[in-house]
């Protein structure tokens, strides 16, 4: 595979709207000596993406500017470290950032073969949620098939996939949305109970659906006053997993319920952690939970709809407005 020495990729011009995303001319990365470099061919769109060119959400020391958390694509390249991937490959890999490029160099250990049966824009869009659901739900919050969880935004990226893996294992998904169509999207994909927060009271509903137990486990992206509600939901011996303050960075709770009810309140950011800690998990993945594709006992999360890379700008706009169910994908052409 010839690789050219420039591609094109996503700057954010400055922090602002989505019109700050514009298309750019740079150098190719080189892959170092345990990473490969990716021949692109769809990229993720998620929420920390919009932070980041907000300028809320820098990327960490030494990670490319350029935004993008996931990507499915081609292998290029490999590090003279690197063991078992080789040119060729099809591959989707989590990112620290750059895949809203043609090419991108990523440590090997956070790569992925796509899961039987999919396509690389349905690959494209596994890594950032599955890894982060994968690490709050499973590997923290020890979610056990027969309990019950209630799943936070269950029409977004991060929600779909927890509301499809929670299902496959064995647990109750209960989940919260903010309209009729994504409630009846949340049931279709394995939710008992969808709950328009518009409408009805989660605590409520939630108390009722398990005879007044509570969730043993709650997913939260929303933080602020939902803190206080989750920590009323649970159940005795529930565990709460904070993995965002979309609703608020501050929260005023009653800590007697955390101890009557012996709970667990736990918080978790996925992109800093350390390219070993990653690798973990896309084991855990591997092993795990790509098998369940295979067998049909799980499916990728919906893609509400595609992109070209260049119009970014649109991506992030139909995110910010909050009206799409499932993941946003931007397709990468190449000459």
């Amino acid at each position: 595979m010839r690789i050219p020495t420039t591609m094109t990729a996503i700057r954010i011009r400055e922090p602002g709207p989505p019109s700050v995303l514009e298309p750019m001319q740079c150098a190719v990365p080189a892959p170092g000596p345990a990473e490969v470099l990716i021949r692109v061919s769809a990229a993720g769109v998620n929420r920390p993406d919009l932070l980041q060119r907000q300028g809320h959400y820098p990327p960490p020391a030494g990670a490319s500017l350029i935004p993008g958390l996931e990507v499915a694509g081609e292998i290029a390249a490999v590090g003279r470290e690197v063991r078992g991937w080789q040119p060729g490959d099809l591959v989707c890999a989590l990112l620290a950032g750059g895949g809203y490029a043609q090419y991108v160099a990523v440590p090997a250990v956070q790569c992925l073969p796509p899961p039987a049966g999919l396509t690389l824009q349905q690959a494209a869009v596994l890594p950032e949620t599955f890894f982060t659901v994968w690490l709050n739900l499973f590997k923290r919050a020890g979610l056990k098939p027969g309990e019950t969880v209630l799943v936070h935004g269950g029409a977004s990226g991060i929600g779909t996939t927890a509301i499809l893996l929670a299902a496959a294992f064995g647990a109750r998904v209960l989940t919260t949305a903010g309209s009729a169509e994504k409630c009846s999207a949340c049931q279709a994909l394995g939710a008992e109970r969808a709950i328009n927060y518009h409408l009805e009271d989660f605590v409520a509903v939630v108390r009722e659906a398990t005879q007044n137990r509570g969730a043993d486990v709650i997913l939260d992206m929303v933080g602020g006053e939902y803190v206080q509600r989750n920590i009323t939901a649970a159940a005795v011996e529930g565990r709460i997993a904070l993995i965002a303050v979309q609703g608020g960075a501050q929260a005023q709770i009653d800590l007697r319920q955390i101890l009557v009810k012996r709970l667990k309140i736990m918080g978790a950011t996925l992109r800093p952690q350390s390219s070993a800690a990653k690798g973990v998990l896309a084991q855990d993945l591997l092993n795990d939970v790509w098998p369940l594709f295979a067998e049909r006992r799980l499916m990728p999360p919906p893609i509400h709809a595609r992109y070209p890379l260049n119009a970014a700008a649109d991506a992030h706009a139909l995110m910010e407005s909050g009206t799409h169910i499932g993941k946003i994908v931007l397709l990468v052409e190449h000459a």
